[in-house]
């Protein structure tokens, strides 16, 4: 007797299966790292802290604003490479990124749901400076600039959180965290992030533009024409891609790596 045989087509995922999964994921993402009162005190508390006490105790609005664009990439950084970075490793130690592995959920929505949480968290960060510098600072800026400092601070996301990937599985997991400080605070400082980079030692300007925080504060800091007036914008649209990239690759390779071995 002839079997029948039906050929089943698999079943293929639309961008709105994508969009619903990644909405939910960062959901949980958000709520979850929000909660986390050592993380939401330290990424939002540091920058908002640094600038009350460094830009608002000056009285001097043009030091205000040149520090509103600086604590702004601060912001993004930090909240990146602790948000994704420091999470990740976490998630390694306690097994649930071999869960997350395991579950049939895109990977892809894993890295994006983070990204995303990453850049909401430092957006509140950018709307508390905002609110700072404009009431107690005696900032002014049009909406254009505010709109600009926002596009640039969320253009960080994407760098910064493959760094902060790249890191989290490139050490051991239970070091993640302290392993980041080492990275986040020399860079901060050294690009110019707490104070005018011409405030710096000599040999620290040098190595600066070698700095992809370097290239992200200096368009930041363009908005207000507090950029260093010898390098070209586009020149550091480039430098901060050609980073971008170079992070992003490496990241995803350790990342589908790490997954063929779970």
């Amino acid at each position: 007797m002839a079997t029948a045989t039906i050929a089943v087509r698999p079943q293929t995922l639309g961008w709105s299966y994508y969009a619903r999964v990644i909405t939910q994921e960062t959901r949980y993402e958000f709520l979850k790292l929000f909660r986390a009162k050592a993380f939401s005190f330290s990424v939002i508390g540091f920058p908002v802290m640094f600038y009350a006490i460094f830009g608002l105790t000056n009285h001097h609005p043009e030091y205000a604003r040149y520090l509103l664009a600086s604590y702004s990439c601060f912001g993004m950084f930090g909240s990146a490479l602790f948000g994704l970075g420091a999470g990740v490793a976490m998630e390694r130690a306690q097994g649930w990124l071999e869960l997350k592995q395991a579950s049939p959920m895109p990977r892809i929505v894993y890295l994006v749901a983070k990204t995303i949480t990453c850049a909401a968290i430092a957006m509140i960060t950018v709307g508390i400076l905002l609110a700072m510098g404009l009431t107690l600072g005696g900032v002014t800026m049009s909406a254009v600039e505010m709109l600009e400092l926002i596009g640039v601070t969320l253009a960080g996301a994407v760098p910064f959180a493959a760094m902060g990937l790249l890191i989290s599985f490139i050490l051991p997991p239970n070091a993640g965290a302290g392993m980041i400080n080492i990275v986040y605070l020399p860079m901060s400082f050294a690009s110019g992030l707490w104070m005018p980079i011409w405030m710096l030692p000599h040999w620290i300007q040098k190595i600066a533009p070698a700095l992809p925080t370097y290239h992200y504060a200096q368009l930041a800091l363009n908005i207000f024409g507090y950029a260093q007036a010898d390098t070209s914008m586009t020149l550091h649209w480039e430098a901060l891609l050609g980073f971008t990239c170079l992070l992003l690759g490496a990241a995803w390779l350790v990342f589908t790596r790490s997954e063929a071995k779970a």
